[in-house]
């Protein structure tokens, strides 16, 4: 998606050379044979989405300078790269005075006029959120600075307006991250309590036993812990504007003191004796389907009838994609100026991709990638490799996508000691060489019963002397028994001249190994 650029000038060579020029330089160029017809363009609602404008100084009926002094007139508020034939000083002094933001010289060259479009539109982006943010913390934003090529939210705006001429309330809806506070800000910022207070409340931030509290103020000793009288947010908003954001989390006892408060404009404070009378003006905002809530029972119809008075739905970012150029410049001029970088343009690549997706989290998101992607860049110009997020979800663009995390390497299992088996049969033993015990034990005899307890036992001392040789100092330490207990043991099994023998005694354990073998 392209900037839109005006061209002004009474030469239909140049203009065609202008056009051109831009094409290439993925502009979109909107051509004027004069300055009242580019007047005429910049009437049109939102200036007709015009971001720059190149402008002739010499033309017959309305000359350049002219055309900048209606410019101011009519409070227009764009960058202008003035262009003439003649280069003198005073020619630039006066144009620069007259409010021109660059001047070249005819004919310009692709390159210089790349330069200049790229440093007016990023100088007129960080003016213009610069401003917003002052209107912003003063509390004087208003509709104009919402402004918006978008059909869509054009139509948003004008109902905005007419919101912002009465007193009625108001239900901002549309989708998280779309800027419904914002919209409402600007709402009071054109309305006739402009210079009062504005309280921003997040509904859905706040602990449900404290909604009442909060919101309506509570008074001294009214509740375990209140060792003060508060006011409440609806008394601080007393002759201004009470914004309640997420208003569909409000829990069921908090939606019947609002419906009182819309009602007959007065509040119960916790533990107060009387009511206390408040006057605001009321916009609230959603992203939740409040006639579902009340299909559902979590919302209070009549309390949905006084608050859906006149609907005002901010559409998502997909559906006005139209912005998309000026958001991204906005942001990469606020972020570059915050962070002291150099970052002036995103890539024509970028920005094509960046208009391929659909943006799930709407401008905030959008807000954020730009954010990350100025923090990224290394030269001035931010591109399709500052966006890797976004890359990995637009088809054509994986190659700029981050690399996949490696999966996390499992430990190797411990392997065990090798085992002796005992089954009715050989078995396979884990850890010895060909995977077989040659030596394993029976667990069933041959009526096809499990054997004693005791015949296994003595078994599996036979075994363990004969693994080891007879050393019955290591055959107690792998049977865990002492040696007494062994000798006592090997006793009951008959093998009384084992008794006292010593492991380094060959000719002793090899009589004990054949006492074993024959027993």
């Amino acid at each position: 998606m392209s900037t839109r650029v005006l061209v002004v000038d009474d030469d239909p060579v140049q203009r065609r050379l202008l056009d051109a020029m831009l094409r290439k330089l993925e502009y979109d160029p909107v051509l004027a044979e004069g300055g009242e017809q580019g007047l005429a363009v910049l009437d049109a609602p939102d200036r007709g989405g015009i971001g720059c404008v190149v402008l002739d100084l010499v033309m017959p009926e309305m000359d350049g300078f002219t055309f900048l002094q209606r410019l101011r007139e009519r409070g227009i508020d764009l960058p202008v790269i003035v262009q003439t034939a003649q280069g003198s000083i005073d020619t630039v002094v006066t144009a620069m005075r007259a409010g021109a933001t660059d001047f070249v010289v005819k004919p310009v060259g692709i390159e210089r006029m790349q330069v200049s479009l790229r440093n007016a539109l990023s100088q007129a982006a960080l003016a213009g959120e610069v401003r917003r943010i002052q209107r912003t913390a003063e509390g004087a934003l208003a509709l104009t600075d919402l402004s918006s090529a978008s059909p869509r939210m054009q139509q948003t705006l004008k109902l905005a307006e007419k919101a912002a001429a009465s007193e009625i309330p108001v239900l901002i809806e549309g989708e998280s991250g779309v800027g419904k506070e914002l919209m409402a800000r600007a709402i009071r910022g054109a309305g006739t309590r402009r210079n009062r207070p504005f309280i921003a409340v997040n509904c859905g931030a706040i602990p449900a036993n404290l909604v009442e509290s909060i919101l309506f103020g509570h008074e001294k000793g009214a509740f375990t812990g209140a060792t003060e009288r508060t006011p409440g947010k609806f008394v601080e908003a007393d002759g201004g504007t009470l914004f309640l954001d997420e208003i569909g989390e409000l829990p069921a006892d908090a939606q019947v003191k609002l419906l009182r408060a819309l009602q007959d404009g007065e509040i119960d404070p916790v533990g107060a004796r009387k009511p206390v009378k408040v006057d605001f003006r009321l916009i609230s905002a959603t992203n939740r389907d409040l006639l579902q809530l009340v299909r559902a029972g979590k919302f209070r119809e009549d309390l949905f009838y006084r608050l859906h008075i006149f609907p005002i739905t901010v559409p998502p970012l997909r559906d006005r994609m139209e912005d998309l150029p000026d958001l991204v410049r906005r942001f990469v001029a606020r972020f570059a100026a915050e962070e002291g970088k150099r970052v002036r343009a995103v890539s024509a690549e970028a920005m094509r991709m960046l208009a391929a997706y659909r943006w799930p989290g709407n401008v905030r998101q959008l807000e954020n990638a730009v954010f990350r992607a100025v923090v990224l860049a290394e030269t001035d110009e931010i591109g399709v490799r500052e966006f890797p997020q976004i890359a990995t979800q637009v088809p054509g663009y994986e190659a700029y996508a981050l690399p996949a995390s490696p999966a996390p390497q499992k430990a190797p299992e411990p392997q065990p000691e090798p085992l002796v088996v005992l089954a009715d049969s050989p078995a396979t033993v884990p850890g010895t060489a060909n995977g077989t015990a040659a030596d394993a034990l029976p667990l069933l005899g041959a009526d096809g019963h499990v054997r004693p307890m005791e015949t296994v036992e003595a078994d599996t001392i036979r075994f363990a002397i004969e693994r080891y040789r007879g050393r019955m100092t290591e055959v107690a330490r792998r049977l865990k028994i002492g040696r007494s207990t062994l000798y006592r043991k090997l006793k009951d099994l008959g093998l009384d001249g084992a008794e006292g023998e010593e492991a380094g005694n060959e000719s002793s354990e090899a009589a004990l190994r054949r006492s074993v073998a024959i027993k």
